[in-house]
Formats: structure tokens, sequence, C-alpha cells
């Protein structure tokens, strides 16, 4: 799962007008940016082997620290009190702390059987919609509109970067769509790492944008 992850996030916007778009593809994305970070610290591991699944050559053989779902909790606990804190929104923190259990709720959706429930990993689940490509196309693209479709329906811009900051926002998210699903497989884990480390200039670039866009009130 990668852009309807990003679709929640813009979706979510009707339900926190006061959080940003940035704030809210971070907590979306949260876990997923997280992983990277233990994978090159040698904390989880994943293995390259293409054909594994009709989507993603990726196996997860471990990473109970950012995916098991007793962590996301923990996680979201944590990336909503911090959001309460700082902005004192509960409404807000809410759905922050929701966002980032939305991922794991998602990726169950999508994985094979290897998400782990408890971090020693004695229960995995996954439900493999990533075995058949037209389902998995079916469920993000899906998703990722319809969250485009209510974002924009609940903002508007205030000048061109708003208009076409979001617009190219979103035309990149489909070409990096696009590249993991059709692209050659990744050459190694540590280049998956780095790579999904960029990941955060996605969650920059959406703050910027939410700069140049105002929420409308009649939405």
């Amino acid at each position: 799962m990668f852009i309807g992850h990003f679709g929640v996030g813009f979706g979510a916007k009707p339900l926190a007008p006061r959080v940003s778009l940035g704030t809210l593809f971070l907590s979306a994305q949260f876990i997923d940016l997280l992983w990277p970070t233990f994978l090159l610290l040698g904390l989880e591991r994943v293995r390259i082997a293409p054909g594994a699944t009709a989507v993603t050559p990726l196996v997860f053989e471990h990473y109970p620290i950012s995916h098991s779902l007793l962590a996301v909790i923990g996680w979201a606990v944590l990336v909503g009190g911090i959001y309460l804190f700082l902005r004192q929104d509960r409404r807000g923190a809410i759905v922050v702390a929701g966002l980032v259990v939305s991922h794991w709720m998602l990726d169950v959706i999508v994985h094979q059987p290897d998400l782990p429930v408890l971090p020693n990993e004695n229960l995995l689940v996954g439900l493999g919609a990533w075995s058949s490509l037209p389902v998995t196309l079916l469920i993000e693209v899906s998703l990722f509109l319809l969250g485009v479709w209510l974002y924009v329906r609940c903002t508007a811009p205030t000048d061109a970067i708003g208009k076409w900051g979001l617009r190219g926002l979103i035309a990149f998210l489909l070409l990096i769509y696009a590249g993991n699903l059709f692209g050659n497989p990744p050459p190694s884990a540590e280049a998956i790492a780095w790579v999904g480390q960029l990941q955060w200039l996605l969650v920059l670039w959406a703050y910027w944008v939410e700069k140049h866009r105002h929420v409308q009130t009649d939405a």
C-alpha cells in the first residue's frame, strides 16, 4: 500500500480542518517513515524476492517495532499526544492518532500474512490483495482518488502555488506509484531504506501546498 495511505491523508482533511495536510500525510504514513531508519539500523529486515507477489518483490521478514499492531497503537498515542500538546486541538489529535493506526489496517488488506499483531510475531495477519494487481489497483487508486476529491472539495487555493503545487503533488505520487509497480526491483534492502527516507520530502511538499490553500467554510 502506497498511494492509498496518502489518499486517506487527503481524505481526513474534512474531519480535521485545522490539521495541515503535511501533518495528515505524516500521520497516515508514519510507520513507513520510521521503517527505513529501522532497516538502516539493522533492527528490522526485508528481503527482495522478484515474483513474491504480483505487486511487490519485497518479503517483509521482521518489522515488529514499526509494524506490529501493538507498537502502531503506541506510535499513534505518541503522535496524537504530541499534536495535542503542541496545538491544543483534541479533535485533530484524535484524527492524527487514527491515521497512524489506519496505516496498519490498510496494510492488512494488501499484505501477505506477515504483519505482526504483537511484537513477538507469534500471530501474523494479512489478506493478500497483493496477489492480484487488478485488485490492488482498484483498492489503492479508489482510495487515492476519493481522498483527493474530499480534500479539493474541502479546500481552495489562495494563489497559483496552491493550485499547481497540489496538482504537481498528486501527479508525482501517481508517478512514484507507477514506478513502484512496473519498475525494476530495488537492488538491495539498503537502497530501499535510503529511497524510503525521501518520503519526508512528500510531507514537506504537503506542508508547502497547505500554506497556499484555505478551508472552505461551506465545504
